[in-house]
């Protein structure tokens, strides 16, 4: 399977915004702000470095329904305070720059491989590695470690309960906006009719987008029970459309999509459906499994850390973390990816420099002033982010040097060129890393997920073969093989931007997704998923709608208004 080439142009193309962009940047305002204030009232905003630790924990698990967010955040809190507490005993034991550095590399690969496996999310193991390096080079006593870790503790308490919060007054918002997204890329793949320009990739978006949206509806607590049915109605409708794109209307998908915003009722068409647990599988062996193939991604975040704190200190560096979490950031799931990220994070670190050059006079007005800023750039960050990596960088670097000057100011000149220096040298021999540690792991994955792709075909096939199928066999074998083909499509993928010697050749790989598709098509038409009815009326027609707690609209109740999303 031939190499992409390697992108730089492209790598900076600004996109759309993500459509809950909003929530983690306005989380993380109201997650620093409370515990910085207080400690500047307290004359110890020195101590900040600390409760921000825990307030940046605020940037996860948004797109999760809120019992999963409250697991997930819990871990990260967990995760956060296990690596500042390794970090801070390290530097209270010794202050031997190398030792540190050899430290915080091998930190950031933990972090790195557990929060791939397990899938953890936007912004993933970077703001980890920032605060566990950054703690590494804090001046410590052995016993100032149980009171620094308990005001990130307390700090994390209260980002968990800011992240929460939302889920009082709309307790399903996740999961109407994962079922608008799978209705949407429905809708997107319909427009193509199944055989128009870029309706393989559309396909494969959409598929991505319903897998998501049914783990969503299967993860979702108690009070969002009521709207499940409903919205796994509405799912079903997005993939009678992935199995029959021509004829699917691909407006009436999007009204679909567009009545989930608010808080009002859930449209529906028709009987609500079942939600139908996908195989069970034990948790600690899906976390072996999905290790396994990171290693290699592992090692390089452990190489590539290790020689850019290494190199910054060879050029009498001050803070090597800064270089250290440069390389942390470069690594994707493959070759291509990781360099795009390189010429992201270098164009954005170079910005946002100036930035902070030009803003350092207006954040040395007094100490209320630095909060403001650093609150502001936070801000910037998560809304720009989503567009494009390198704009989110150019808020990040400055409210990175901001943060070093809660203890004290600092010369902005030297903050400048130690930043400037240790982001190429980080980018740099990072890369180096990336480029000397070969995958070899990406060929014989896509090996076993092409294997595993053409069984559950396989299996489909003779289920649609039998007059009489055993009851819930033809849905396992659908979810089984929907989700054998998104993983075939992530390890192709994967595969391709590597230097990998020996793979499947690719119009194998090309030959399975549309056997698998077709037959998973064709499951959709056998279990009748269009129910009570034509696919898809006229958009016009009204939009009938159910109420989230237990009970469905009548056939004659009228259509609920729109709500906008808070």
């Amino acid at each position: 399977m031939p190499v992409r080439p390697l992108p730089l142009t492209g790598a900076l193309r600004v996109g759309r915004p993500s459509d809950i962009w909003f929530k983690p940047a306005l989380s993380v305002v109201v997650s620093i702000a409370p515990p910085n204030l207080t400690l500047l009232a307290l004359g110890r905003l020195d101590l900040a470095v600390y409760t921000m630790a825990g307030s940046l924990c605020a940037l996860y698990a948004h797109d999760r329904p809120y019992a999963a967010r409250a697991r997930v955040l819990a871990g990260v809190v967990l995760g956060m305070l296990g690596g500042l507490a390794v970090a801070l005993v390290t530097a209270s034991l010794t202050g031997n720059a190398l030792v540190l550095v050899t430290v915080g590399a091998l930190l950031a690969a933990a972090q790195k491989a557990l929060c791939d496996a397990t899938r953890l999310g936007p912004p993933g193991n970077v703001v980890l590695t920032f605060v566990s390096s950054a703690a590494l080079f804090a001046p410590q006593h052995l016993g100032q470690v149980p009171g620094h870790l308990a005001l990130g503790l307390a700090a994390g308490g209260w980002a968990w309960l800011v992240c929460m919060a939302p889920g009082l007054l709309r307790p399903h918002g996740p999961e109407r906006r994962a079922t608008a997204r799978a209705l949407n890329a429905a809708a997107a793949y319909a427009a193509t009719g199944g055989t128009g320009p870029g309706h393989a990739r559309a396909r494969t978006a959409a598929n991505a987008a319903v897998l998501a949206a049914r783990q969503a509806l299967l993860a979702g607590g108690a009070r969002s029970a009521p709207a499940r049915p409903a919205l796994a109605h509405l799912l079903l409708r997005a993939e009678v459309a992935l199995a029959a794109p021509a004829d699917a209307d691909p407006d009436r998908l999007r009204a679909r999509a567009r009545a989930l915003r608010g808080t009002g009722p859930v449209p529906y068409d028709g009987a609500p459906a079942p939600v139908e647990p996908d195989a069970a599988e034990c948790p600690a062996e899906r976390l072996r499994h999905r290790l396994a193939p990171l290693t290699p991604i592992a090692a390089r975040t452990a190489l590539g850390c290790a020689l850019a704190g290494y190199g910054s200190l060879a050029l009498g560096i001050g803070r090597p973390y800064w270089a250290l979490v440069t390389a942390a950031a470069l690594y994707q799931a493959n070759l291509t990816l990781t360099w795009s990220r390189s010429v992201q994070r270098v164009v954005g670190n170079l910005a946002g420099v100036l930035v902070f050059a030009a803003v350092a006079p207006l954040a040395r007005l007094g100490q209320a002033a630095l909060i403001l800023c650093c609150l502001a750039f936070s801000f910037g960050a998560e809304a720009l982010i989503s567009r494009n990596y390198w704009l989110g960088s150019v808020c990040v670097t400055p409210m990175a040097l901001l943060i070093t000057e809660f203890t004290g100011y600092q010369d902005p000149g030297e903050l400048v060129t130690e930043r400037v220096v240790d982001t190429l040298v980080g980018a740099l021999l990072g890369l180096a890393a990336a480029v000397a540690v070969t995958n070899r792991r990406a060929g014989p994955r896509l090996e076993h997920a092409l294997a595993a792709a053409e069984r559950a075909r396989e299996r489909a096939a003779r289920l649609l073969a039998e007059p009489h199928p055993a009851p819930g066999a033809l849905e396992a074998a659908r979810q089984s093989l929907a989700a054998a083909l998104a993983e075939l499509r992530a390890a192709a993928d994967a595969a391709a931007g590597e230097r990998c010697r020996r793979t499947p050749p690719a119009d194998r790989v090309d030959r399975a997704e549309q056997a698998g598709h077709r037959t998973l098509a064709e499951t959709v038409r056998r279990r009748g998923l269009i129910l009570d009815g034509p696919a898809d009326t006229p958009a016009t027609d009204a939009v009938r709608t159910a109420p989230d707690r237990g009970t469905h609209a009548r056939p004659d109740q009228d259509e609920t208004t729109e709500e906008p999303r808070p």
